[in-house]
């Protein structure tokens, strides 16, 4: 009520989401805040000049969040809340710390299909777009942003291809740009993929991008999680053309069947791993080069292992 009273009071607001902030450790709290989420993005967007209202505001809504998440209460927020963490990335589009943060925020938001849906309402997509090309060298601004892209791309409804289009490039940018950085290329490796069922990727940009996920591999051989989204995003790449898939196996740094086999001798206890080389094999086979390839290389006895290792998969 308080909130709502003086809600054109910056000093009122600012006041209010500091009183709230001082109950977020305690667990218990969490039904409470979970009713003023509204009002703390309500504050924002009306002073969505003040930076330090921002910055708290986005604070709070963190830890309220993850509380949730830890909590597993579900947080569908609905349009209005979007548009609001909207307009401060819009207001404070070089404020790198206050965009790290919403950014972090509105990935936790995606995961939930239905504020998913509100965010593409919004038109986060060129903002979001935009914040990468400017921050392409913050490692959490990327890994935020490109997780976004995975659950906006990966939604078969509404998906607005023109747009999501423009997002390869920036995408294969970020892969670029933190290629040894587990995490980042793990979450841009999904988004790739999500682009690719979609569609997304132009005819000229299979065979860069396969490259791309090739190195990407290389760099990063030892995180489960990037070998099975890199193999996922590889699948959908052969699935569509040939291109990739001579590329994946005349890689100037070396053929991707050679990859594939160092990948499951140390991924072979992880059935997801497995599962997801599996799926692209079962892609590099349609094309007869390939398969001449994986002769040559005697990728027959590292398929017989896994079908002897798996018999009930």
């Amino acid at each position: 009520e308080y909130m709502r009273a003086f809600w054109d009071v910056e000093e009122v607001q600012a006041e209010a989401i500091q009183h709230l902030a001082s109950f977020v450790r305690d667990k218990s709290a969490l039904p409470y805040l979970l009713m003023f989420t509204e009002s703390i993005t309500f504050a924002m967007k009306t002073h969505v000049d003040s930076l330090k209202l921002q910055v708290d505001g986005c604070s709070l809504l963190l830890e309220i969040l993850s509380q949730a998440l830890e909590q597993d209460v579900v947080m569908a927020l609905d349009e209005n809340v979007a548009s609001s963490l909207l307009d401060t990335v819009r207001k404070h589009s070089e404020n790198e710390e206050l965009l790290s943060l919403v950014c972090t925020l509105l990935m936790m938001i995606s995961a939930n299909e239905v504020a998913a849906e509100n965010l593409r309402k919004v038109g986060v997509i060129p903002d979001l777009l935009s914040v990468l090309r400017n921050f392409l060298h913050n490692e959490r601004i990327c890994f935020s942003c490109c997780g976004i892209l995975w659950s906006l791309a990966v939604s078969e409804k509404n998906v607005d291809r023109a747009l999501l289009k423009s997002a390869v490039p920036v995408t294969s940018a970020v892969l670029q740009e933190h290629l040894r950085n587990g995490t980042v290329t793990e979450s841009a490796c999904s988004a790739l993929w999500a682009l690719s069922l979609q569609g997304c990727l132009s005819e000229n940009e299979y065979e860069p991008t396969t490259a791309l996920l090739l190195d990407t591999l290389r760099m990063n051989l030892g995180r489960p999680v990037l070998v099975k989204n890199a193999c996922l995003a590889l699948a959908s790449l052969l699935r569509l053309s040939e291109i990739a898939a001579l590329r994946f196996i005349m890689d100037s740094k070396g053929s991707g069947i050679n990859l594939i086999k160092d990948a499951y001798h140390l991924h072979f206890g992880d059935p997801e791993v497995v599962k997801t080389i599996c799926m692209l094999v079962n892609e590099m086979v349609q094309y007869d080069d390939v398969v001449l390839d994986m002769l040559c290389q005697k990728m027959e006895d590292l398929l017989s292992e896994i079908k002897c290792c798996f018999q009930s998969s």
